[in-house]
C-alpha cells in the first residue's frame, strides 16, 4: 500500500475532518473568506491598533449576505444559514486572521437580536431588526454587572413597570459593541430574587438617563466593549421581549449558542498560532539543526496538534446533540474549558517557539497569547462552568 499524504500543516489543514460539514458549508467558508480576503484583510492592522473597524463594514456585510446568517428571509435574513455550523465557520474564518477585533463588532448582533426577533411585534421588526440586519442600526447585549460578572440570577439593575412603561435603574459592564450600538438588549430585574425575576427589555441607547463609556483595560482587544449606567430611563412597556418574569429561558439558550461562537473562536486562533509556530519551527536553524528536528519541539507541536483534534472531535459531539434536542449542558460547559485551555496552551507554546521574534510586533502569536485570557473569562469562566457540569452530571 501507498504512504497516504500527510495533510499540509496550515490553517486549513490542522483542522481535522468533520463528517458533518457539507458542501453548502463549504461553500459558506468561501464566501467568508473572498469577503475577508477583501474587506478585512488590507486594512486589519489598522483596525487591530484602534481596536475597531469603520461603519461601513455592516453594510458591505449585509449586501454580501453574510450578516443576516441565521435569519429568516422576510425580515432580510440569509436562508440556509441557520445551523450551527455556519455560525461556526463564521467565527473560524473571522479569526482567520489571528485577530477578534472585526469578529467581536460584528458577531454581537446574533446574540442580541434572535430574542428579539422570535418575540417582537410587526411594529419592532420593521423600526429595528430590519435596519440592523441592513447594516444600517446596531445592537449590544447587556448582562454582566459590575458586582454580579457571570452570577446570572444576582442581577440587580431593576425595571419598574409603571403604566405602560419601564424606569430602569442600573449599570451592565463589558458589554461587546456597546459604544456602536443603537439598541441594547438588557436583561432586567422585573420580580423577585433568582432566575424567575429577570426580563429583556430592548432598550434605545439615546434614551435620556443612558451613560456610557469604554471599559478601557480591554481597548486592545476591542475599544467598542463598555460600560452603562441607567438613571430611571424610561422604556416602553412594549419594548419588553418575551415574557414578563421569564428572560432567563431566552438568556440560556443564547449563552449556551454563544459558547459555541466561542469556542470555534478559540479553536481557529489555536489553528493561527500553531501554523505560525510550525512554519517558523521549519525555517529557524540553532546550532545547525532546524528547530523542526528537535525532538523537544516536535513533541509540543505534537501536543498541540493533539489537543486541537480532540477539541474538534468533542465541538462535533456537541453540535449533534444540541441541534438534535438533546442539550448536553455539561458537555457545552466542559467543551469551552477545553477549547480555552488548548488556545492558552498554544498561544503559550507557540510564543516559546518563536523566541524573541515574537516580540519584534508582528507575530499573530503574540496578540493571540493577549487576547487568550478574554475567551476563558467570557461566556463563563472554568470555574462556573465546571460547577455547572457538575450540577447537570448529578453531584
Amino acid at each position: 500500500m501507498g504512504k497516504t499524504a500527510a495533510a499540509a500543516l496550515d490553517f486549513d489543514g490542522l483542522r481535522p475532518f468533520s463528517p458533518f460539514i457539507s458542501d453548502v458549508h463549504r461553500a459558506w467558508r468561501q464566501k467568508l473568506r473572498q469577503f475577508v480576503e477583501a474587506e478585512i484583510a488590507p486594512d486589519i492592522d489598522a483596525w487591530n491598533a484602534t481596536g475597531s473597524c469603520p461603519d461601513e463594514l455592516y453594510g458591505k456585510a449585509a449586501a454580501s449576505g453574510l450578516l443576516g446568517m441565521g435569519f429568516p428571509a422576510a425580515i432580510g435574513g440569509a436562508p440556509g444559514t441557520d445551523d450551527l455550523y455556519h455560525r461556526i465557520i463564521f467565527a473560524e474564518e473571522l479569526h482567520r486572521l489571528g485577530s477578534g477585533v472585526v469578529f467581536a463588532d460584528l458577531a454581537t448582533l446574533w446574540i442580541a437580536l434572535p430574542p428579539v426577533v422570535d418575540c417582537a411585534n410587526d411594529e419592532l421588526i420593521d423600526e429595528v431588526v430590519k435596519p440592523i440586519l441592513r447594516g444600517e442600526k446596531k445592537i449590544a447585549f447587556a448582562v454582566t454587572e459590575p458586582t454580579g460578572g457571570s452570577d446570572v440570577a444576582a442581577i440587580q439593575t431593576l425595571a419598574d413597570r409603571q403604566g405602560e412603561q419601564f424606569v430602569v435603574t442600573g449599570s451592565k459592564t463589558l458589554i461587546s459593541g456597546l459604544l456602536r450600538a443603537d439598541y441594547v438588549l438588557t436583561a432586567v430585574r422585573t420580580g423577585g430574587p433568582g432566575i424567575r425575576g429577570i426580563s429583556l427589555l430592548l432598550i434605545d441607547r439615546d434614551s435620556e438617563g443612558i451613560q456610557s463609556k469604554p471599559v478601557r483595560g480591554l481597548s486592545w482587544y476591542n475599544a467598542n466593549i463598555g460600560t452603562i449606567e441607567f438613571s430611571k430611563v424610561n422604556v416602553p412597556a412594549n419594548h419588553l421581549i418575551g415574557p414578563e418574569n421569564g428572560g432567563f429561558k431566552a438568556l440560556t439558550r443564547q449563552f449556551n449558542i454563544e459558547r459555541f461562537s466561542g469556542v470555534a473562536a478559540t479553536l481557529a486562533m489555536s489553528r493561527v498560532c500553531l501554523a505560525d509556530a510550525i512554519v517558523f519551527a521549519r525555517e529557524r536553524k540553532t546550532f545547525g539543526e532546524r528547530l523542526i528536528d528537535r525532538q523537544v519541539i516536535r513533541h509540543k507541536l505534537v501536543e498541540m496538534i493533539r489537543q486541537v483534534q480532540a477539541a474538534y472531535a468533542y465541538l462535533d459531539q456537541c453540535v449533534w446533540r444540541f441541534e438534535n434536542e438533546q442539550a448536553g449542558i455539561a458537555d457545552l460547559g466542559m467543551l469551552k474549558i477545553h477549547a480555552t485551555t488548548t488556545l492558552e496552551r498554544c498561544a503559550r507554546d507557540s510564543l516559546h517557539i518563536l523566541g524573541g521574534t515574537a516580540y519584534a510586533g508582528t507575530a499573530r502569536a503574540e496578540r493571540i497569547f493577549r487576547e487568550s485570557r478574554i475567551f476563558s473569562i467570557g461566556g463563563g469562566t472554568e470555574e462556573v462552568l465546571r460547577d455547572l457540569a457538575g450540577r447537570q452530571l448529578g453531584f
